[in-house]
């Protein structure tokens, strides 16, 4: 079991490395064949794209992991809530409450039309 553990975890940052590099690549080919005859800009080097790269994840997409996962636990949490009785759900709401403050349910938010 952990030989798997660990040749998973190779093959993960090994896949992550080559598509640092590529992508590192492609905007280190894009940025310097567009940017300088557009703007007037320099040219830049592999690690300066790579920094671009990180910083427009942290300004455009952050880091909150794979794409679609809030959607897939908030609709798992949306077919528990609907399969609970409402004893189930009171209990549920004064745990919040406790742990998170103010805790609205989904029928309790106003519709606006």
């Amino acid at each position: 079991m952990r030989k798997k553990w660990i040749a998973r975890v190779l093959r993960v940052a090994l896949f992550a490395t080559v598509a640092a590099a590529v992508f590192g690549e492609v905007v280190t080919q894009l940025w310097n064949s567009l940017m300088p005859g557009l703007f007037g800009w320099h040219t830049i080097g592999f690690w300066q794209a790579i920094g671009l790269l990180v910083l427009s994840r942290i300004f455009f997409g952050g880091f909150r992991g794979r794409p679609g996962f809030g959607s897939h636990w908030k609709r798992r949490m949306m077919e528990r809530w609907e399969q609970m009785t409402p004893e189930q759900r009171d209990k549920l709401r004064q745990g919040m409450r406790g742990r998170c403050g103010q805790f609205e349910t989904p029928e309790a938010e106003p519709h606006t039309t």
